[in-house]
Formats: C-alpha cells, structure tokens, sequence
C-alpha cells in the first residue's frame, strides 16, 4: 500500500502534527484525507518522491536482462541488429 504525506492548508490554524506534516499508509480505495486526524484542521496532500526498489541492482544489465527472459539488441553500422543480452537470435537482419 502506498504511503501518503499531508500537511496543514493554514499552519497557524493547525496542531504540531499537521504543521509539521504527517504520513499514512492508505489503500487506493480509501477515501481520500481532508482534515487532520487530531485537531480536524484541513489538510493537503504533498507530492513525494516515489520509493525506488534498489535492490535490483542496474534493471538493464545483461544478468538482470536475462533472468527476467529479455534480450538487448544494438544496431550495427550496416543497420541489422546483433544481441548483446539474452536468449534471443544472435541477429536481426534489416
């Protein structure tokens, strides 16, 4: 389930926790949060950065191509394309 961040529309008007901003674990079908879940100020959703999976390493190297059944191709000077990664035909003719 994604994690949502929230911070106070008017931060004078709020409490420490919606000043300050909070996060919450939702799922896609709950509704969406207007007000504070303490002091019922409202409340606007941040834009965040997305969490990136780093355990996969570099998503585009010949391994990581491999195991998940892909094959890279890169183009020659004569315009045919030869594989660089994976199971696929070693070459691809114009």
């Amino acid at each position: 389930m994604p994690v949502y961040e929230y911070q106070a529309k008017d931060p004078e008007k709020s409490c420490a926790a919606c000043r300050d901003g909070f996060e919450l674990i939702r799922s896609f079908s709950d509704p969406p949060v207007e007000t504070c879940l303490l002091c019922h100020n409202p409340v606007v959703k941040k834009i965040s950065a997305a969490n990136i999976n780093s355990r996969i390493g570099d998503p585009l190297s010949k391994s990581n191509l491999e195991a998940q059944g892909f094959t890279r191709y890169q183009k020659d000077s004569q315009g045919s394309y030869r594989k660089t990664a994976g199971h696929g035909p070693d070459l691809i003719k114009k």
